[in-house]
């Protein structure tokens, strides 16, 4: 125990000093005061969403006095429609068709590229060879079902009609390709690096690497939308926090991933450190949010999975005033 609070301990302190030198934040003055010092954030199962986690101290010095991390399964866009969350991560893709659905959501910035990976048994080398093939997902409209969809669509082939969809949450998904039952899955971090730690499968899409998908987020920060309206001046503090700490993820990846770990986040702190040093969390400065919702919501219409124009849902549902402020105060 006296090993481990030290190692927190030292681990904290090392990214509170990285921190310091992103650049404190302003004086409390310059913004006007917290609506509200609490905040609500959600705990994913994955690695993916490090920024949020590692956030806490730079959300403190931003003078949130109460952190809270809640237990959420993604998709993220339930709770945080519901109030539950205030702010947090979430999918582009199952943002976009909670938005669709009258969800009260605002996206607010982008947060990383390149989290998902399709892998496929042998002998299929393309999404375009997934026609008739059986996909594992834990539902119907889930994340990864709306992802393939969108890559299936993008390519010609009616996720409908020429996929088999084999939903389960137990086994689940990864557990279904492991075991040979069905022909790819979509596996977020930690699972890609497990797969490929265990040679079953191989990647056929690399989110990270193959365009499209490259070139657009995956992962994107958004939150309710009457704690936007409500609470401007905490919606901005805590967005440069967030994306302060996508920053010490580039920085230092080793750090985050000790605190994944000793933040009980994951158990694996080599996945933890190869996940992060594989994710682009560099891209928010540089690629524009209102093109991934575009993209993506393009392609959800033509998947036909959600019915609203890309104007309309970003006309009603985004907010990019915050992260065009934080991109000019946060210059690399």
């Amino acid at each position: 125990m006296l090993v481990q609070t030290r190692r927190r301990l030292l681990t904290t302190l090392a990214l509170a000093g990285a921190a310091a030198v992103l650049r404190a934040p302003p004086a409390p003055a310059a913004e006007g005061a917290l609506e509200t010092t609490t905040l609500r954030l959600p705990k994913i199962p994955g690695i993916c969403g490090a920024p949020q986690y590692v956030a806490e101290e730079l959300l403190r010095a931003e003078g949130f006095t109460e952190v809270r991390y809640v237990d959420t399964q993604p998709p993220t866009s339930g709770p945080m429609a519901r109030g539950a969350i205030d702010i947090g991560n979430g999918y582009a893709s199952a943002l976009l068709t909670a938005i669709d659905a009258g969800e009260p959501i605002t996206v607010l910035a982008g947060l990383h590229v390149g989290c998902f990976e399709l892998f496929a048994a042998e002998g299929i080398h393309s999404v375009s060879d997934l026609k008739g093939k059986s996909v594992a997902v834990e539902a119907l409209g889930a994340s990864e079902h709306l992802f393939v969809s969108v890559m299936a669509a993008h390519v010609g082939l009616d996720p409908v009609k020429d996929i088999r969809w084999i939903a389960s949450q137990s086994p689940e998904p990864i557990e279904l390709f492991v075991d040979g039952k069905v022909d790819a899955v979509l596996g977020f971090p930690p699972e890609p690096e497990d797969l490929r730690a265990r040679h079953i499968g191989h990647v056929i899409v690399n989110s990270a690497a193959d365009r499209p998908w490259s070139q657009y987020f995956c992962c994107m920060i958004g939150g309710n939308r009457n704690f936007v309206h409500a609470h401007p001046v905490a919606t901005k503090r805590a967005l440069r926090a967030i994306l302060k700490a996508a920053d010490l993820c580039v920085t230092n990846p080793a750090g985050v991933a000790r605190r994944l770990v000793d933040g009980g986040f994951t158990s694996r702190y080599d996945c933890a450190l190869r996940s992060l040093q594989g994710i682009p969390y560099d891209k928010w400065r540089e690629y524009d949010a209102e093109d991934t919702l575009r993209f993506y919501a393009l392609r959800l219409h033509e998947a036909g999975m959600i019915k609203s124009s890309p104007n309309k849902i970003i006309a009603d549902s985004a907010d990019w005033r915050f992260l065009d402020e934080l991109k000019r105060e946060l210059k690399a």
